[in-house]
């Protein structure tokens, strides 16, 4: 682990790299950056639409003013694993933060070595735009003790290294469950259902990636994952649309191939789980 000292001095290259590679893994980028020509890098604004409302995503350039530049590596460390601000303020999980948890701490520290290198923006964020009872936030501490089970992903001494690298990847920086399972009452994701999908307020539907056969990703092969995490085609030649577009294009293609393989492993390994959402 890097002191906070040593991350203060100018990372080296290495360590900027592999945080730029860590924050693709994590999705970060779309929903740091709006989805428009010219928009400015991670400087936030895009919306995140919720039964809850709307949630913009905030700025995280090392802006000073409107952005993350007074913030210490262990600011970002608590945000990403317990979803909570430097004042203490906790965050909706609108941000991963379930997820996140099982990050490593290196990983984490990564990535903000690479988010101190790029270039401050100055943008205020805007606003979230929720319906009444979401805005009452302490009541999220109440949601934590449901929802947040804290701690680093712990590999399985009976699974592969390949395996445990795939498990990593898809629970904790790529945080498929959270738009691939749906919701209970209270927001959290349903145990019972997780990766099987969800249907979206609006009618559309998020796929589900177990290896069910009839209604999931069953038919697929390991190259067939791999193929549509790289370039977003399917099996049946068709292209990645809505948001799963934009996790491809600023995430999932600039793994490498062995990230990808490791992740169609351990999704390969999933208890199939029949959830027909017509």
């Amino acid at each position: 682990m890097l002191t906070p000292a040593a991350l203060a001095e100018t990372p080296d290259e290495e360590l900027i790299k592999r945080g730029e590679y860590n924050l693709r893994a994590a999705g970060c980028i779309s929903c740091h950056t709006k989805k428009e020509d010219g928009a400015p890098f991670l400087a936030g604004g895009r919306a995140i639409e919720s039964p809850f409302g709307t949630f913009y995503g905030p700025n995280i350039t090392p802006d000073k003013e409107t952005g993350i530049g007074n913030w210490s590596v262990d600011d970002l460390v608590r945000a990403l694993t317990e979803g909570r601000g430097p004042d203490g303020r906790h965050y909706y999980p609108a941000l991963p933060y379930t997820s996140y948890t099982r990050m490593k701490r290196e990983d984490i520290e990564a990535i903000w070595a690479y988010l101190q290198s790029i270039e401050p923006v100055r943008l205020e964020n805007r606003p979230h735009e929720l319906v009444w009872f979401a805005r009452f936030r302490p009541a999220l501490r109440f949601w934590n003790v449901l929802h947040l089970r804290p701690g680093e992903f712990v590999p399985r001494e009976s699974e592969s290294d390949e395996w445990n690298r795939g498990a990593y990847l898809v629970n904790a920086m790529a945080h498929c469950a959270e738009c691939h399972s749906p919701r209970t009452r209270t927001g959290g994701l349903d145990p019972r259902l997780l990766f099987a999908g969800q249907r979206l307020p609006d009618g559309g539907t998020i796929p589900n990636i177990t290896p069910d056969r009839e209604t999931g990703i069953g038919r697929w092969t390991q190259r067939h994952i791999v193929r549509y995490l790289d370039t977003g085609m399917d099996p049946d030649g068709d292209f990645a649309g809505g948001s799963m577009s934009d996790v491809i294009e600023h995430g999932t293609t600039h793994l490498s191939n062995d990230d990808l393989r490791a992740m169609a492993v351990y999704l390969m390994s999933l208890e199939p789980i029949r959830h027909d959402m017509r």
